[in-house]
């Protein structure tokens, strides 16, 4: 079940995203669930796939501002790493990066399901 407790052992900042959603804790989890299933996700992932690092940067770019509003930090932490990787259009594995944030979405999206 997702709960802030949860949310704090999975390593997001709660107090920091309750702040931004008035310390309502329901409205918080609300919004953390929401960006489970954010488009975006598949977005980055198929721009990736076809190799389009603008869609990609997009994607990364919009995935890091709701991660980041929201202080899911590990997340963030990724869609950051991808971001700023494809802002300066850097050789990276960004299929291996992209991976990484898809599993902790998982894990997050298991303690949604739980």
């Amino acid at each position: 079940m997702l709960t802030i407790d949860a949310l704090r052992q999975f390593g997001a900042d709660t107090k920091d995203g309750l702040g931004r959603c008035m310390n309502n804790e329901g409205f918080y989890l609300r919004l953390v669930s929401l960006s489970l299933d954010d488009a975006g996700f598949e977005k980055l992932s198929s721009a990736v796939r076809n190799g389009d690092k603008k869609a990609a940067f997009e994607a990364a770019h919009a995935l890091k501002g709701v991660l980041g509003n929201l202080a899911l930090t590990p997340l963030y932490a990724s869609a950051s790493e991808i971001t700023e990787l494809l802002r300066v259009n850097a050789d990276a594995d960004y299929a291996a990066l992209v991976e990484k944030l898809l599993r902790q979405r998982e894990a997050l999206t298991a303690l949604r399901e739980g």
